[in-house]
């Protein structure tokens, strides 16, 4: 129940007090530098102003929160598209003159490979579940899905990550074959 006697400003203090933590740990994993996820921020606890009067109680409002964060990382990522896309040129161009041997990844490279491979809907439930510590439950509010279709994406992706994970390990792990030797 909301307090009557506390001002708008005072109850958009302890929430923000409550919750602001966990939000910009949510925001600082899915965004591109730490300016990024303060933006996010900003405007994730400006819609929660507008929406002061209607916001639910308790937890609900954290998850209010995390969805409100999840909309505007998206809007985010809209608007950066072509820079993604730059980004990714630039990096396919420095990799193939960086003189890395093919075929050999550090552990985090094929953990991202394989998450890459993933729906962006099947990453964020991951995330979610892996980062934040929601339950189905409440990846269901913040996603606005039923728990019962998270805990078959959550199911499905895990699965689809291992096996993918299982992949990569077995063609580092293969023998490379010899090459001939040619006599001149």
């Amino acid at each position: 129940m909301r307090s009557r006697s506390a001002t708008p400003e005072q109850r958009f203090n302890r929430l923000y007090h409550e919750t602001s933590d966990d939000v910009l740990a949510y925001l600082v994993r899915r965004s591109r530098s730490i300016e990024d996820a303060a933006d996010a921020l900003a405007e994730t606890y400006a819609a929660a102003w507008r929406k002061l009067d209607s916001l639910p109680e308790g937890n609900r409002a954290r998850l209010w929160l995390f969805g409100a964060a999840r909309i505007e990382l998206r809007k985010a990522a809209t608007r950066t598209r072509a820079d993604d896309e730059l980004i990714t040129r630039m990096a396919n161009e420095l990799s193939a003159v960086s003189g890395r041997q093919p075929g050999t990844t550090n552990p985090d490279e094929a953990l991202w490979s394989a998450v890459s491979y993933l729906s962006a809907r099947d990453r964020e439930i991951l995330a979610l579940t892996a980062w934040e510590g929601l339950a189905p439950r409440e990846i269901a509010t913040v996603m606005g899905i039923s728990a019962n279709a998270v805990r078959r994406r959550l199911y499905r992706a895990r699965s689809e990550l291992r096996e993918r994970l299982d992949r990569e390990q077995s063609l580092q792990t293969r023998p490379t074959p010899a090459m001939p030797h040619s006599s001149s």
